[in-house]
Order: structure tokens, then C-alpha cells, then sequence
């Protein structure tokens, strides 16, 4: 069974069991060539005897004494009938139904997630997969005309050429060695070969860094108008729901309006603000911002920054210098440095992270709008281009449709109807 189908299976079946991929396909997966990071929540080991006594021993623990509590108080005289076999006995049924709980809530979670990935690639799929299909019907036999017309194909999907040209010497070299024929056959290896490209055998982190000692700060770079503010906001907004002490730093001084945004996106959301009047020194509010962080304790700090890239050598000194300052003021950091792109933009945006790339360390990309493209390809090239993993994904205008990026939720949302 090829990559996708597994993917396919698990995302789409309704089957409890069918959603985690089970251990011997995972060994399988890593003898292919390439690994994917342990917390990613798509294609993971399935819940092995250790993971499950861990939860027993503690989140668990805690439930069943609260039940036990409860029980101790309503039915004294119950309690003191059943022996100490059946006591065991309904610990272990309540320890089943409370694990059996927590797997239907992830379960549920992750449903959730891939139809929002479905949803928000659905301009991108009605294009891409249409044409790949047409392609399919049009040629029944793999021929050089076939070639062309995919390659063309994936270069109009925004994939890149550079990207496409290297996927398709890596496609005609499977064709030659695996002897394939037919163009159905060869659907399921063009998806697995397009996740490969994106892996290229690293250990994917999509999740953030945070910091053991003392806030964890991250900076989002980004030319005006890809959607930065509304995206600082929208991790702020989950950071804090999931129990974060956060404060939002206005470190945009120039660009008229782009701290007022920022405040009023922190009291929308219920998160601290900090920033000074339009036209200060960056560096300077970025410093005193972290004096704050520091003292009162806040676990996560988002900088907002300028994205002039018409200038790239006043950014370079800027940027330069505001890390520098949180270097001195928080150790390890920045821990990471976001680049916000705007996906309908196109290989445009894939300048803006080469031109970003050569005037400061970028350590993920956030793409935005890609509901709003039929081009969805840009996810790979950018990673092939630029070797920058994109760790959150835009799929529309609500906080929940900006997404922890997932490449096998990716995968299935774009070609599931293939």
C-alpha cells in the first residue's frame, strides 16, 4: 500500500481504529526514506502499553480518585459490600471508559482538523486534481506527451519549476526502474513522491519552540499586507486558550496604524499589549517590552516587526539589532522567527522568503489565504526552494482555520478526490 493510501485511510475512514496508522506501517514509512516528527498528531505511533500506563498513572489517577471521592460519599454501605476483586475490577472499567473518552476527543479533534483542511484546499484541489485527472483520462499509456503536459501541469500549481523539474527526473527514474505503464497506476506515486520532496528526509518540527527558562519570544517578519497582525493575533488567541500568559509586542513603528492594530487585537482577545508612540526605535520597544515579560512572568512574547524589503539594508540593520537585544535580554533567544507570506501572491512569495532568508534567520513560514488560491503547490516549492518548513497554514478567516501545518493532512485535503 503506497504513502497516500494509508493517508487516504486514515483521514477518511470512519473506523476509530483506522485513524492512527498502527506500528508496522510507521516501521515501514521510515524504511522509505524519510521520518516525520514525533509530535505530529497525523501519523504517529499508535498508543503504545507505556503511553497508556502513563496516562493511567496520572491525568487518570486524578479523574478516579475524584470518582472514588464521590463514591466513598453517595454509597458507603456499596463500597463496603464488594469485595477487593471487584473493586479492581470496576477501577479497571472506569480507567477503560475514561481512556476510551480521551481517544474519541482526539479522534473528534482530528476530524475537525481535516475537514478544515479539506475545506480550505478546495479551490486548490477543483484545479490542481481536475487536470491531473484529465491527464490520466487523456493518456492511458505513460509517453513523453504525458511528461510535458504534468510538468506543465505542476508548474501552473505554483509547485516551481526548479521543484518540478527535480520531481519529475525523480518520477521517470521510478518509471524506468518499477517498469509502470500505465498512467493509473502512476497517480498514488506522483502524491508520494510530492510528500517526499517535502520531507527530503528530515525530521519535520511544525510545532513552536518554546523556552524551559524564562518567555519564549518569537519575532513574524513580512512584507505590509500578507496578513502578519491578523496572524500574531490569531496564535496569541490559541496560546492563551491553551493556558499561556502572552504579550504582544508592537515592534512595526513605521508603518502608520500597525501598533493601534496590534493593541486592539490584544484587547479583542483578552492578551497584554505593549508598544510605544509611532516612529520609536524598535529595538528600544522590543527591549522594554521583554523588562516586562520578564517581571510579570509571561510564558509567550510575539513581536511584531517592519517588512520593508524595498530597503533591505535599513531592515538588515534593524532586524540585526532587535535580535541582538533579545539575545542580551532572554537566553537562546529569538526562539523562532515566522515568516508570514501571503499564498495567493504566488512565486512571489517565494522571493520574499529567499530576500527575507538573506537578511535574517527565518525558522518557519505562516501561509496565508490559501483558501483563497487555486495554486496550492506553493507549500512545496517553498520548502524545496528555500529548505524553511511551513509550521501554520491560513484556510480561511476564523482563529481555527490557521492551522498547525500538517503534511499529511495537506496531502489528503489536495488529493483526496483523485
Amino acid at each position: 500500500m503506497g504513502l497516500f493510501s494509508k493517508i487516504k485511510k486514515m483521514f477518511s475512514s470512519k473506523d476509530e481504529e483506522t485513524l492512527e496508522i498502527d506500528e508496522e506501517e510507521i516501521e515501514q514509512t521510515d524504511e522509505d526514506g524519510f521520518e516525520v516528527d514525533e509530535d505530529n498528531e497525523s501519523i504517529e505511533e499508535s498508543e503504545d502499553e507505556e503511553e497508556l500506563e502513563e496516562i493511567e498513572e496520572s491525568e487518570d489517577e486524578e479523574e478516579l480518585e475524584k470518582v472514588e471521592e464521590t463514591e466513598d460519599e453517595e454509597k458507603p454501605e456499596e463500597e463496603e459490600k464488594l469485595t477487593k476483586k471487584e473493586l479492581k475490577q470496576k477501577k479497571k472499567e472506569e480507567k477503560l471508559l475514561l481512556k476510551q473518552k480521551k481517544k474519541e476527543e482526539k479522534r473528534q479533534k482530528q476530524l475537525e482538523e481535516v475537514r478544515i483542511y479539506e475545506k480550505g484546499l478546495t479551490k486548490s484541489r477543483e484545479g490542481f486534481v481536475s487536470k491531473l485527472a484529465f491527464l490520466t483520462n487523456k493518456y492511458k499509456k505513460i509517453t513523453d506527451d504525458y511528461f510535458d503536459e504534468l510538468e506543465e501541469t505542476l508548474i501552473m500549481a505554483d509547485i516551481g519549476v526548479n521543484t518540478v523539474m527535480n520531481f519529475m527526473d525523480r518520477l521517470r527514474d521510478r518509471v524506468k526502474h518499477e517498469k509502470i505503464e500505465n498512467t493509473e497506476d502512476l497517480k498514488e506515486i506522483i502524491i508520494d513522491e510530492l510528500f517526499i520532496i517535502y520531507v527530503n528526509d528530515e525530521v519535520l518540527v511544525n510545532k513552536i519552540n518554546f523556552n524551559d527558562n524564562g518567555p519564549t519570544v518569537v519575532l513574524f517578519v513580512g512584507v505590509n499586507g500578507v496578513g502578519k497582525t491578523t496572524t500574531i493575533a490569531k496564535i496569541a488567541s490559541k496560546m492563551k486558550k491553551e493556558g499561556k500568559k502572552v504579550l504582544l509586542v508592537g515592534g512595526d513603528t513605521f508603518r502608520a496604524g500597525a501598533v493601534l492594530q496590534l493593541e486592539d487585537w490584544g484587547k479583542k482577545i483578552g492578551v497584554d499589549f505593549f508598544g510605544k508612540e509611532q516612529g520609536a526605535d524598535p529595538a528600544s520597544v522590543v527591549f522594554d517590552g521583554l523588562v516586562k515579560a520578564k517581571e510579570e512572568n509571561y510564558d509567550l512574547v510575539l513581536v511584531d516587526t517592519a517588512g520593508r524589503l524595498q530597503n533591505k539594508v535599513n531592515l538588515m540593520k534593524e532586524l540585526e539589532k532587535i535580535n541582538r537585544v533579545i539575545g542580551q535580554q532572554v537566553e537562546g533567544g529569538p526562539h523562532e522567527t515566522l515568516l508570514v507570506i501571503d499564498a495567493t501572491t504566488g512565486q512571489n512569495g517565494i522571493s520574499q522568503a529567499k530576500s527575507f532568508k538573506e537578511i535574517t534567520s527565518i525558522t518557519g513560514i505562516v501561509l496565508t489565504k490559501l483558501d483563497g488560491t487555486a495554486k496550492g503547490g506553493i507549500v512545496l516549492a517553498i520548502k524545496d526552494e528555500v529548505s524553511i518548513p511551513v509550521k501554520y497554514i491560513g484556510l480561511g478567516e476564523r482563529e481555527e482555520d490557521l492551522q498547525v501545518f500538517d503534511i499529511e493532512k495537506y496531502i489528503y485535503g489536495l488529493f483526496k478526490d483523485l
